[in-house]
């Protein structure tokens, strides 16, 4: 019997799907087993509740990567790098007590992809070296730092317009083909293939699409820029097209739908960092949601229009708020 191997990671992510790929290859590292090893990936994705599914974990051995830690004593390896890592202090005391030695958490990494590399070369003698690439991509893309926000939108890279497939696919099985085929092949020889392409057309042409959409939708006021897409489907967009289209913005606040829920995304302008930023995750926090300190996320119901809006207008109320402060406090001294 092969030995099942069930890996769970963030979905719809370039560095979900990276850090699935880098943990694929380190438990074959440090795992070696005469057996066959048959891995299963599962995606994950931030909801109002239900965010594992315990009947799921049924893997001889299950991983989370680059998502939230669950106490169920079935996960057997976890990494994630979040701010916002534990669903309850109480799970955060879990992860504390159990010390395991194949669970590990650091918030102060880029990527979930990096953060892998590292531990699997530390603590397990593992050589990422063959997956360079992906890990510096992975790196790049999760913290943003791209040269400018022009080039985050046009996406000529391999790498970006795979991230532009992965985050804007509806189709279950692209990452299932993806990630096995990180480990052997580069990224511009992937983004070619056909079953990319056929998810990348539509996509490249919707992508073109949510910036003229977002362009007339978008306001700008005391350095916070706020949209409103909630009568689209436009969940995937590109989070940088509001720097593209307003360059002073300092943070910016969309509200998009999909099907399983109403999102407000919460992001900082990577080339635009003023002394004194909010921390975001803390912010969406407040909200039930989470993220990194520069970028972060809330969810609701499919149907909770009214409460993505409220809660994106206090917010955006509160950033304005907080910029207008440390400007008159610049300018009185």
């Amino acid at each position: 019997m092969p030995q099942r191997v069930r890996v769970f990671f963030h979905n719809h992510c370039f560095d979900g799907s990276a850090s699935a790929a880098l943990f694929t290859a380190l438990y074959r590292h440090a795992l070696p087993t005469p057996d066959a090893i048959e891995f299963e990936y599962r995606g994950l994705t931030h909801k109002v509740a239900d965010l594992f599914q315990p009947s799921e974990f049924t893997g001889d051995d299950n991983a989370i990567v680059d998502f939230k830690y669950s106490p169920d004593p079935r996960v057997t390896w976890w990494f994630d790098h979040h701010q916002s890592a534990f669903l309850s202090p109480a799970d955060a005391e879990h992860f504390r007590q159990e010390q395991s030695p194949q669970k590990f958490y650091d918030a102060s990494y880029g990527s979930c992809t990096k953060f892998i590399a590292d531990i699997g070369r530390e603590r397990f003698g593992f050589d990422p070296a063959p997956l360079a690439e992906l890990i510096h991509w992975a790196n790049i893309i999760d913290q943003a730092k791209f040269p400018s926000a022009r080039a985050a939108v046009e996406a000529k890279e391999p790498a970006l317009r795979l991230t532009l497939a992965i985050e804007g696919s509806t189709n279950p099985g692209l990452l299932q083909r993806l990630i096995p085929e990180y480990l052997t092949t580069p990224l511009a020889e992937l983004v070619e293939r056909e079953y990319v392409q056929a998810e990348l057309r539509p996509l490249l042409e919707r992508h073109r699409n949510s910036v003229a959409v977002i362009e007339k939708r978008i306001t700008y006021q005391d350095g916070v820029i706020a949209f409103d897409l909630t009568d689209l489907d436009q969940e995937g967009y590109n989070k940088f097209i509001p720097y593209f289209l307003c360059p002073a913005g300092i943070y910016s606040i969309g509200v998009s739908r999909s099907q399983y829920r109403m999102k407000v995304s919460v992001g900082s302008n990577p080339w635009n960092i003023v002394p004194g930023m909010v921390n975001l995750a803390q912010l969406c926090e407040r909200y039930g949601g989470g993220g990194h300190a520069r970028v972060g996320a809330i969810s609701f119901a499919p149907d909770d229009v009214a409460g993505a809006r409220a809660a994106a207008a206090e917010i955006v109320a509160e950033l304005r708020a907080s910029l207008r402060l440390q400007h008159s406090g610049h300018s009185a001294g």
